[in-house]
């Protein structure tokens, strides 16, 4: 019988214990919607247990299969550097696929859009709304650009009007971005943070939400970043399961 490969949810870690009480929560939805399916996650930093240490164990029990899926939303220095360079560490009798990141995915707006209806928007206020889109930010053009591409798509499915923001590294921040969209002439201004988890850069863009009407929560466990994971893997394993076979 084929052995399924080994989904390895590889989170960035973070000192605040909010960021892996909400990674877990979002690995324990993927295992509820995959039951046959082995998901394991692992820490770049602050959090245990490592990937390093995962695959280590991994390779002891006698896996040989993994998909490593990043739990990034675009790819900036992690997915090209951090990552690759852990996998190339890990035990030489481990066959490890990378997935892409979650990012870009029609699964994630719909997880946006999900937020922003629990935080009490309506579709009576779509047209009335402008919306920040609001991410942790990175200094690799390529994830700008998707964020920038991601706010003008997400415009045209009827808000007032969608604008980015960053928390670090790239401008403008979600404050600029809240006072664009008054300037603007949106009756209401919604904050849709663009991020996975709870951490230092979500609570500077809850900080810079304050003169917004409306605060979603980060997209967290939502079922749509579950069925993200879940295609990534799926895209992922086929490479590793044709070595099986070979």
């Amino acid at each position: 019988m084929r052995t399924k490969p080994v989904l390895l949810v590889i989170a960035h870690g973070s000192r605040d214990p909010r960021h892996a009480a909400t990674v877990h929560a979002l690995v324990r939805r993927v295992r509820s919607l995959r039951p046959g399916l082995r998901v394991e996650t692992g820490f770049l930093d602050f959090n245990i247990p490592s990937v390093h240490g995962v695959l280590e164990s991994l390779a002891a029990e006698g896996v040989r299969d993994v998909v490593a899926l990043p739990l990034l939303l675009t790819r900036a220095f992690h997915a090209k550097a951090d990552i690759p360079a852990v996998l190339r560490d890990a035990p030489p009798r481990l066959r490890i696929r990378q997935a892409e990141v979650l990012g870009p995915s029609p699964l994630l707006l719909s997880a946006l859009e999900r937020r922003l209806h629990e935080a009490g928007l309506t579709p009576a206020d779509r047209s009335s709304t402008g919306v920040v889109l609001a991410s942790a930010g990175s200094s690799d053009p390529e994830a700008i650009a998707v964020i920038a591409r991601l706010a003008r798509e997400w415009q045209r499915t009827g808000w007032c009007a969608v604008r980015p923001a960053f928390a670090s590294a790239s401008l403008p921040r979600t404050e600029e971005a809240v006072r664009e969209l008054r300037g603007l002439g949106c009756a209401r201004v919604a904050v849709a943070p663009y991020v996975l988890a709870p951490g230092f850069l979500p609570d500077r863009i809850a900080r810079g939400a304050a003169e917004a009407d409306v605060l979603a929560e980060v997209l967290g466990p939502a079922p749509e970043v579950a069925r993200v994971l879940l295609e990534r893997y799926d895209a992922a394993r086929t490479p590793a399961l044709a070595a099986v076979g070979a």
